[in-house]
């Protein structure tokens, strides 16, 4: 297939997409708690995949996966929903990779080429391979879902690009919606408050843990700000 008529049709399905999401106010209720939580509920046993479908829609649109990141917890209990958000979180960053590199490459390519982002990770990548990856899902240095599409136009591989993605998410994926889902199901109580100081020791660790290996791999984090 042309190239141009190929980027043309990326286009539309994408704009044909978006337009059906607001239409029917999927927009909208990924934007609020209580309408994406009523949402899964009413879908019964089907609520976990209709949530993993949904994390893959969030991951491949860039939309801000907050919310539906704490829903989890709330909706489906702290640890089911915590393996849920990380599951979703990792299926939809693999998506979104896989759209960027096999689908959407050109079209990635020539609008986003020039950007500062896309061409730092791309050095990055070449230069110190999947070190650097660990090293950008582990410090938000870059924001998370334009590191999907990223990621996905460099030569890096497949299986290591997901398998780094779901260990570096799972600190804050299980803390996160761990965390909510304590608080839904036992209010606020003093276990509670020792899991939260608990919790924010361990997200202090692992804010470290990137100084220590980027200053092992030779990589100048200063570089990467700037």
């Amino acid at each position: 297939m042309n190239k141009k008529l190929r980027l043309v049709l990326i286009i539309v399905g994408l704009i044909a997409v978006f337009i059906i999401m607001r239409q029917t106010g999927l927009l909208a209720i990924l934007a609020d708690f209580d309408e994406f939580r009523a949402l899964i509920e009413d879908a019964g046993a089907w609520g976990y995949l209709v949530y993993l479908l949904l994390y893959i829609v969030v991951a491949v649109f860039s939309i801000p996966a907050s919310i539906i990141t704490i829903a989890a917890g709330v909706i489906f209990g702290p640890i089911v929903g915590a393996i849920l958000a990380l599951i979703g979180g990792t299926i939809g960053a693999a998506v979104a990779f896989l759209v960027a590199r096999y689908i959407a490459r050109d079209f990635i390519v020539d609008k986003f080429g020039g950007n500062k982002i896309f061409q730092k990770i791309e050095a990055g990548v070449e230069k110190n391979g999947k070190d650097f990856l660990i090293l950008t899902r582990l410090v938000p240095v870059f924001p998370y879902n334009i590191q999907n599409y990223a990621y996905g136009v460099t030569n890096i591989n497949f299986v290591t690009y997901t398998l780094i993605s779901l260990v570096t998410m799972a600190p804050g994926a299980f803390i996160y919606a761990y965390m909510a889902g304590e608080i839904a199901e036992n209010g606020m109580s003093t276990k509670l408050l020792i899991q939260l100081i608990i919790a924010g020791i361990l997200l202090f660790g692992v804010s470290q843990i990137p100084k220590f290996f980027a200053k092992r791999k030779g990589i100048d984090m200063d570089d990467m700000k700037n």
